[in-house]
């Protein structure tokens, strides 16, 4: 099934899916980004295999109203449907993995796949400028976007941000139950700082379970958004042009999003 089948219908009703390290979430979406149900939750499986993750998102949604397409967001490097990392699901066991056909195939909808920062910040941004998305929860997520258009994905997690811990290390949920939060406040503040310096960035964004705990002051242009908006990009995601997902080159930007 193609995305061509429904999916961009001016009344599409889109299952967004968020899976994550520790939880996986879910709502329906109308083309607006208006919820028609309420956003719900699901532990991630342990061991999160393919299967059991695709049963557990089978399980989470069995009374949800009716829905036409699917967005799923991805805590990985995602590429033409393909898994090609899941750091904190299990690389070694997703990696190669058709998830977009494989979700297609259970729910028998037309589905688009992108990696998880990547759909929040669709969710999240305001257009203007170059503007940065960071999402705190079991790992480190990044997204990148130029006045609403998504930049090439970079998993920013895994570069070395000390001589021997890559973000994931250093900030992650395991930095957090090791140091605490008072020393992980700290290690913050020195990663806010340097992604200030390295992108030049108009806008900040933090997301995910853990940006709740932030307790450091952040700069004006610096803004903590929940999980809720975030899982809105799933109605965006369907407003992108479908060579964006399924073809090697990236479109052009000036015909990446419906204006």
């Amino acid at each position: 099934m193609n995305d061509s089948e429904n999916g961009t219908s001016i009344d599409n009703k889109i299952l967004t899916l968020d899976i994550g390290g520790t939880t996986i979430k879910a709502t329906v979406l109308d083309p607006a980004g208006k919820q028609l149900q309420d956003y719900k939750k699901v532990q991630t499986p342990d061991h999160a295999t393919p299967e059991k993750v695709i049963e557990a998102i089978q399980e989470l949604i069995i009374d949800f109203p009716a829905y036409d397409s699917v967005s799923v967001g991805f805590p990985g490097y995602v590429k033409k449907g393909i898994v090609f990392t899941a750091p904190n699901l299990g690389t070694e066991i997703w990696k190669g993995f058709n998830l977009k056909k494989r979700i297609g195939d259970a729910l028998q909808k037309p589905v688009r796949l992108i990696n998880d920062a990547d759909m929040q910040g669709l969710g999240v941004v305001s257009g203007e400028g170059l503007e940065m998305v960071i999402t705190l929860g079991t790992g480190f997520g990044t997204a990148l976007l130029q006045d609403g258009h998504l930049l090439p994905h970079l998993e920013l997690a895994h570069h070395s941000v000390t001589k021997n811990k890559t973000y994931d290390d250093y900030i992650g949920d395991h930095a957090i139950k090791n140091i605490g939060e008072k020393k992980w406040n700290e290690r913050m503040k020195r990663v806010l700082d340097m992604l200030k310096i390295v992108f030049n960035y108009d806008k900040l964004y933090i997301g995910g379970g853990n940006s709740s705990k932030l307790t450091i002051k952040l700069d004006e242009n610096m803004k903590i958004v929940t999980n809720e908006e975030g899982i809105k990009g799933g109605a965006r995601l369907w407003q992108l042009d479908e060579n964006f997902f399924m073809k090697s080159k990236t479109p052009s930007l000036n015909k990446t999003l419906k204006v």
